[in-house]
C-alpha cells in the first residue's frame, strides 16, 4: 500500500530533482523511493547479518583435539625423560 508524505528539501535541490528524474526515465517520486527502499533493506540485511553472527557466537566452536585431560588422566600419563640432560 503506498502512502503520500510531505517532505522539506532544499529549493536548489528541488529544481534540478525533476530533470534528473527525467532523464533516467522515472519520477522525483519513484526516484525518493527507490533510494529509501534501498536503504531499508541494508538496515534489515544488516539486522540479518548481526543476529546470524550473535547465534553463531552462542555455540562453541569445535577445533579438533580430544579435549582437556581430566586429573586422573594427567597423573597416569608416562613421563619421558632425556638422558642426554641428565
Amino acid at each position: 500500500m503506498k502512502q503520500n508524505f510531505t517532505l522539506a528539501i532544499d529549493q536548489r535541490l528541488l529544481k534540478r530533482a525533476p530533470s534528473i528524474a527525467a532523464e533516467q526515465g522515472t519520477s522525483v517520486s519513484a526516484k525518493l523511493a527507490r533510494e529509501l527502499r534501498k536503504v531499508v533493506e541494508a538496515q534489515e540485511g544488516y539486522a540479518q547479518a548481526k543476529s546470524r553472527a550473535l547465534a553463531q557466537l552462542d555455540s562453541p566452536f569445535h577445533l579438533g583435539g580430544r579435549g582437556i585431560p581430566n586429573r586422573e588422566e594427567l597423573q597416569d600419563r608416562t613421563i619421558f625423560v632425556d638422558s642426554n640432560i641428565l
